[in-house]
C-alpha cells in the first residue's frame, strides 16, 4: 500500500529537512519512555522504535532547541503507545473498556502540570507519562501554549472514546464526521502545539485567532492526517479491520470499492495541497512576519509526514 500512495500522492512541494540530533534525542527518549513504563516489553520497546517519533519530530521541527525537540519526540512517543494500546491491545474495543483510563488521564491533564503535586501513580504510565510532559512545558513559562496543549490533548483523549464506540458496533462513520474527528484523534494538534512552543517570533493568540491562518492551521491538520491514513491503510488490512480511516469512509458512504476509495482519499490530499498553496499565497502577501514564521512550522510538518512515511518501518 506504501507504493499506492508514493503513486497516488502529489509530493509537497516544500523542502525536506532534518534536525542534527535525531539520533541523540532519539536514544533519550526511547530511554525516557523506557524508564517511565509506558514500554515494557520487548514488543512494545520494538513498536515504538518502529514508528521512529524522533525522526518524524526531527524533520517537523529542524531548528529547535534540542530540548525542545525531545519535548516533542516524547509527546508523540505518548502518543504513539496510547494510538497502539487502542488499536492493537485493545483498550479501545469499547468505551466502558476504555473510559477509567480516559478519566485518569483527563484528571492528569487538570492539574496543568502542577509542580507540587504528587506524581499520579494511580493513573498508570501513561499518566506519569502525560504529567511529566505537562510539567516540562510549564516550567518553559508559557502559559498560552500550556493550556492550549491540555485544550487539545482533552480532545483527543475524548475523541478515542468515539472512536471506541464506532468499534463497539462496527459503526463506520460517514466522511465529513470522520474528517472533523480526525483532527482530533491523530494528535497532530498537540504536536504542532509543541512545535510552535520550540519556536520564538509565531503569532500571538489574537492573530491565531483571524479566520484565514486559522483555516490553514485546520487544513495542516487534515493533510497530516490523511496523507497517514494512506500511508497506513495497508498496515491497518492486516490486523483486526478498523474503520478509523478515510479510505474505509469513503467506501463506506460511497459504496465504492477499495481501489476506488484509495483514488478519491488521494484525490481529496492533492486538492487539499492545492488549496493549502493557494492560502499560503495569500498569507504570505500580506507580509507579516510571524505568520511567516508560523507558516514555515506547517509546512515542514506536512513535508514531514510524507518522508517520515516513506520509510518508517510502522507502515511497512
Amino acid at each position: 500500500m506504501r507504493s499506492f500512495a508514493v503513486s497516488a500522492l502529489r509530493e509537497p512541494p516544500f523542502p525536506a529537512r532534518r534536525h542534527a540530533a535525531v539520533e541523540l534525542v532519539a536514544g533519550e527518549s526511547t530511554g525516557w519512555a523506557r524508564d517511565l513504563g509506558l514500554v515494557a516489553t520487548a514488543g512494545g520497546l520494538r513498536r515504538l522504535r518502529g514508528a521512529a517519533p524522533a525522526e518524524l519530530a526531527g524533520r517537523a521541527c529542524p531548528d529547535a532547541p534540542v530540548d525542545r525537540l525531545r519535548l516533542l519526540t516524547d509527546l508523540i512517543s505518548w502518543l504513539f503507545v496510547m494510538d497502539d494500546a487502542c488499536d492493537e491491545d485493545g483498550l479501545g474495543a469499547s468505551p466502558t473498556r476504555l473510559a477509567p483510563t480516559v478519566a485518569d488521564l483527563l484528571g492528569v491533564l487538570d492539574r496543568h502540570g502542577d509542580p507540587t503535586a504528587p506524581r499520579p501513580v494511580a493513573a498508570g504510565p501513561l499518566g506519569i507519562g502525560l504529567d511529566d510532559l505537562c510539567r516540562r512545558v510549564r516550567a518553559l513559562d508559557r502559559p498560552a501554549l500550556l493550556l492550549r496543549l491540555i485544550s487539545q490533548l482533552r480532545e483527543y483523549l475524548l475523541a478515542l472514546l468515539w472512536e471506541a464506540a464506532n468499534r463497539e458496533h462496527r459503526r463506520v462513520p460517514g466522511v465529513a464526521e470522520y474528517v472533523q474527528m480526525r483532527r482530533h484523534t491523530g494528535g497532530a494538534r498537540p504536536s504542532f502545539t509543541l512545535t510552535d512552543l520550540a519556536y520564538d517570533g509565531l503569532p500571538g493568540a489574537g492573530r491565531r485567532a483571524d479566520p484565514a491562518l486559522a483555516a490553514l492551521d485546520g487544513l495542516a491538520t487534515d493533510l497530516v492526517c490523511w496523507c497517514n491514513d494512506l500511508f497506513s491503510y495497508g498496515k491497518e488490512l492486516g490486523m483486526a479491520p478498523d474503520v478509523h480511516n478515510l479510505v474505509t469512509t469513503i467506501a463506506g458512504e460511497s459504496r465504492q470499492g477499495e481501489e476506488a476509495a484509495l483514488w478519491a482519499a488521494a484525490d481529496r490530499f492533492n486538492a487539499g495541497l492545492a488549496t493549502y498553496a493557494e492560502r499560503e499565497a495569500a498569507l504570505t502577501g500580506a507580509g507579516d512576519e510571524s505568520v511567516q514564521a508560523f507558516l514555515v512550522t506547517r509546512r515542514n510538518w506536512i513535508r514531514a509526514t510524507y518522508d517520515w512515511s516513506l520509510t518508517v518501518s510502522r507502515y511497512a
